[in-house]
């Protein structure tokens, strides 16, 4: 890994998944190197200047964090916050010269908004870098430090060794897609093929559980036949059968299911925009839409699409009764 040289970088955003991912910037860039934070929640920004009292500072806004670091990554919901992180008009990134800076989002947005903030960063500030690089693997990956970054830029990219080593303090693999916005795309596509997985899955062991399997026989099966997936493996959403999955929690951690719909949303707007035919993409965006409208899965893991889909959860006292 090479060396980060920074003095400052500023990290705006402290979700659930940005906040972990701060956390080991804090704990593993180099005593001197100063980390300035910004949320809209000033409280989760308080808890983590708290956390790390030496090394993390507290900005008053987007504009601040960016005029006092030298990278700057950003981690916000949707394509509306990452609008407003640059571009708005008072407070935003893009309101302090950036020039010669490097910006890397790490959020999962529309590939429209990324064109529209990197083609006014390029417009505006010709030398700084602009970058998108939406990641992977769940909060559970993201407190773990073992994401995945979907970076949107070429091998040949100069600022993709300095990128690598920063971005390896927060996650496991640094994949570059080719482009500006490619990593969007791969991340959305990502998102729509986990997001049926997710769907199959439920499906495939509520009717092997309906037909009388215990659902870890049912799990075994599928981890030595071509059903092979990380969703059956690792985040199973029947509870009780990998103890880590957000499932066996009461669905409580992990990624929202009005997070997977509107992930799942860009994507079957891109399929339409590319021009590729989906068959499963209006009936898994119905199915994540009313599972997102139902009081008992809202806020919950996306997983939650079983209960949704009327799935037992309270297997184990039946099988572990026999």
């Amino acid at each position: 890994m090479g060396s980060v040289k920074e003095s400052a970088v500023g990290f705006i955003g402290l979700g659930a998944m940005g906040r972990p991912m701060a956390g080991h910037l804090a704990s593993k860039l180099p005593s001197q190197t100063r980390i300035y934070v910004y949320d809209v929640v000033e409280s989760v920004v308080d808890e983590v200047c708290k956390e790390f009292p030496d090394k993390v500072l507290k900005g008053s806004s987007a504009k601040d964090v960016a005029e006092k670091s030298e990278t700057i990554i950003t981690m916000v919901p949707e394509g509306a916050h990452v609008k407003s992180v640059y571009l708005d008009p008072r407070n935003g990134i893009c309101q302090t010269d950036v020039s010669g800076k490097l910006l890397i989002d790490c959020s999962t947005i529309d590939t429209a908004t990324s064109h529209l903030v990197k083609d006014h960063i390029a417009e505006h500030f010709p030398t700084a870098s602009f970058y998108d690089a939406p990641v992977s693997g769940g909060v559970v990956g993201a407190v773990k430090g073992t994401i995945a970054f979907f970076l949107g830029a070429a091998d040949t990219d100069p600022n993709l060794p300095h990128m690598t080593s920063l971005l390896q303090m927060m996650g496991k693999q640094i994949i570059p897609c080719g482009g500006p916005t490619f990593g969007l795309a791969a991340k959305l596509s990502n998102n729509y093929l986990s997001g049926i997985i997710a769907i199959a899955c439920s499906e495939a062991m509520d009717m092997g559980m309906r037909s009388g399997l215990d659902p870890r026989v049912l799990a075994k099966v599928y981890a030595a036949g071509t059903a092979q997936n990380t969703i059956c493996d690792r985040f199973c959403p029947v509870p009780g059968v990998y103890p880590e999955a957000p499932s066996s929690g009461g669905y409580k951690e992990g990624f929202k299911v009005q997070l997977m719909r509107k992930d799942f949303n860009l994507a079957v707007e891109m399929a339409k925009r590319v021009g590729s035919k989906n068959v499963l993409g209006e009936v898994g965006l119905e199915t994540y839409t009313s599972a997102m409208n139902d009081p008992k899965c809202r806020d919950l893991d996306s997983r939650v699409v079983y209960r949704y889909l009327g799935g037992d959860e309270d297997w184990e006292a039946k099988h572990n009764g026999k």
